[in-house]
C-alpha cells in the first residue's frame, strides 16, 4: 500500500472521529429536558402545598371566627345572668321574710275578735309579737345575718359596741358594758349596726 492510501484513510479516520461527539449533544439535550421536567414538578408541588396552605388558613379562620362568635355568646349571657342577679339578688330573703308577715296578720286578727276581753286581747298580741321575732331571727340566720351576742359583764369592743352613756355603777369594772339599749347586728363578718350600750365609768 503506498504512502497516498494511507494519509487518505488516515485522514478519513479522523473525519470519522470528529463527528463521534454527537452522543453527547443528546445527552446533554436529555439532561436539559430532564431538569425541565424537575422544575415543572417542583413548580406543580409548590403550587399544590400553596392550595394546602390556603385551605388550612380558611380552616384556621373559620375556627377563630367560631370561637370569636361563641366567647361573645357567652360573654352576653353571663352579663345577663349578673344583671338579673342583682335585680333578684333579694328575692331569696324576701321569701323567707313572708311567714313573719303572715305571723303580724293572724296576730291582729285575733285581738280583732269581739268575743275577746282586754287580758286576753293582749295574751294573744304577745303570742303573735313573740312568734314573728322567731319568725325574723330564724329568716335573718337563714341569710347570714346574726345578734352580736353581749356577754353579762362583757368589755365595751368599739369595734361591735356604741357607747351612748357612761354610769356610775359600783359592781362593774370600767369598760364594762352595763346595759343593753339596743341589740346590734351583724351580716357575715360586716357589722349592719353596733350595739347601743351603755358602759361603767
Amino acid at each position: 500500500m503506498g504512502r497516498r492510501e494511507r494519509r487518505e484513510r488516515r485522514s478519513k479516520g479522523q473525519e470519522e472521529v470528529r463527528e463521534e461527539p454527537q452522543p453527547q449533544e443528546d445527552h446533554r439535550d436529555r439532561q436539559e429536558e430532564r431538569q425541565e421536567g424537575q422544575q415543572e414538578g417542583s413548580e406543580g408541588q409548590r403550587e399544590e402545598s400553596c392550595r394546602e396552605l390556603e385551605e388550612k388558613v380558611k380552616e384556621c379562620e373559620d375556627k377563630l371566627l367560631r370561637v370569636h362568635a361563641d366567647f361573645e355568646n357567652a360573654k352576653k349571657r353571663l352579663e345577663k345572668e349578673k344583671i338579673q342577679a342583682i335585680e333578684y339578688a333579694l328575692e331569696k330573703f324576701a321569701q323567707d321574710l313572708l311567714p313573719a308577715l303572715d305571723s303580724l296578720d293572724m296576730a291582729l286578727a285575733a285581738v280583732s275578735k269581739d268575743n275577746l276581753n282586754a287580758e286576753e286581747a293582749v295574751e294573744e298580741l304577745k303570742k303573735g309579737i313573740q312568734l314573728t321575732i322567731e319568725q325574723f331571727i330564724r329568716a335573718f340566720n337563714k341569710n347570714g345575718i346574726e345578734v352580736i351576742e353581749i356577754e353579762e359583764g362583757g368589755e365595751f369592743n368599739p369595734h361591735l359596741h356604741e357607747a351612748i352613756l357612761q354610769v356610775d355603777d359600783a359592781e362593774k369594772r370600767a369598760g364594762e358594758i352595763v346595759q343593753v339599749f339596743q341589740k346590734g347586728y351583724k351580716y357575715k363578718e360586716r357589722i349592719l349596726r353596733p350595739a347601743k350600750v351603755s358602759v361603767a365609768k
